[in-house]
């Protein structure tokens, strides 16, 4: 009888235990959010319509194109600029509203806001608990254009670095800060490059005219695109073009490894990095690019469809592009690097404009 109750003993121990270690592993494996494991797309929105935020599953099945509003009841308002992530948290820019709203990456749940201490926000980075954020500030003066300093625990800026005129993409690595200097509503040819041990400007680094994607390739080198500018007469006839470029940059040096420079009117608007391959776009043309390369490639990959092609990325073998319209929904379109032909095709978001993989 003792035996009989020792082995239900063992037995019934034992079934709690798996159970135990099933609800364990099963908990891991659920999702974190609704908007886990999809395609985040950013819409800036119109000057009476508020910038949103898209959702589109992995699979293409699932839409939701007012993600922030559906779940806080409340708008992001005029113009999202961009989204920055860390583990739990995004971090939507509205550039007109001088907001940063902090949800959670994956209910989008609302956390609080960043609001003081900005002025026309454009891009962040996150280094540990701080973020780090690109302003433009006041449209009539070139001499107050900053990086702010957010602490991410308190959601306050905490600190300004000032820089030249029009901050845009800023990007991390080995402790140092890199900022493309677009140049706001004029134009600008500077990458400044920031020491984040004092917060100092150490260095600036002339580029071609218009700098704005910034990745850091397989290499380690900053991979920098200028699109050149367009020059105009008091009456805005073009009378002339300045280079665009794809420049490199060693990043412990802060010098240029190489450029590869565009025809005169040609210019470049959108470009990707995914490890050694660099996408690029001229029109609606997109072009592959090797980090290793010393020239620029004589034919296209391929050309999209598009009415306005206001973002790019890729993952694995696909090509997104947005084709964006600023009258109704925007279309988010899929290629097959593989054979080079569309495969999806959604709408989403007013003006989308960034595409990102949560």
């Amino acid at each position: 009888m003792r035996v009989s109750k020792f082995l239900m003993a063992c037995f019934l121990g034992c079934a709690i235990f798996i159970s135990c270690s099933d609800e364990v592993v099963n908990n891991e494996n659920e999702p974190r959010g609704d908007y886990e494991n999809g395609i985040i797309i950013s819409g800036e929105g119109s000057s009476s319509v508020s910038g949103s935020i898209s959702f589109v599953s992995n699979d293409y099945i699932a839409v939701d194109n007012n993600v922030y509003k559906n779940v806080n009841n409340e708008e992001l308002g005029e113009y999202v600029q961009s989204v920055s992530f860390d583990d739990e948290r995004a971090y939507i820019i509205a550039d007109n509203q001088n907001t940063i709203s902090v949800v959670n990456r994956y209910t989008f749940e609302k956390e609080g806001t960043v609001t003081l201490g900005l002025n026309k926000p454009r891009y962040m980075t996150i280094v540990g608990n701080k973020g780090y954020v690109t302003n433009w500030g006041a449209t009539d003066n070139n001499d107050d254009d900053f990086v702010a300093i957010v602490n991410l625990s308190t959601m306050q800026v905490e600190g300004t670095i000032n820089v030249a005129l029009g901050p845009e993409r800023i990007i991390s690595n080995n402790n140092k800060l890199f900022v493309s200097h677009k140049g706001a509503f004029g134009t600008n040819n500077k990458i400044v490059v920031i020491n984040l041990a004092n917060n100092q400007v150490e260095k600036e680094i002339t580029v071609k005219d218009k700098p704005d994607e910034l990745f850091i390739d397989n290499a380690g080198d900053l991979v920098v695109l200028s699109g050149g500018a367009t020059i105009y007469d008091s009456n805005w006839n073009v009378t002339g073009h300045t280079l665009g470029a794809i420049s490199f940059i060693d990043t412990t040096e802060g010098s240029i490894e190489k450029e590869l420079v565009f025809s005169e009117g040609q210019h470049p608007s959108q470009m990707t990095v995914q490890g050694n391959d660099i996408y690029y776009s001229l029109g609606n043309d997109i072009f592959k690019l090797s980090s290793n390369s010393t020239t620029l490639p004589a034919s296209k990959l391929l050309s999209v469809e598009a009415g306005y092609l206001y973002g790019i990325e890729t993952r694995n073998n696909e090509l997104f592009i947005l084709d964006a319209s600023f009258q109704g929904k925007s279309l988010l379109k899929v290629y097959d690097l593989l054979d080079n032909t569309k495969k999806e095709e959604k709408e989403v978001a007013l003006g989308a404009s960034k595409i990102y993989f949560n």
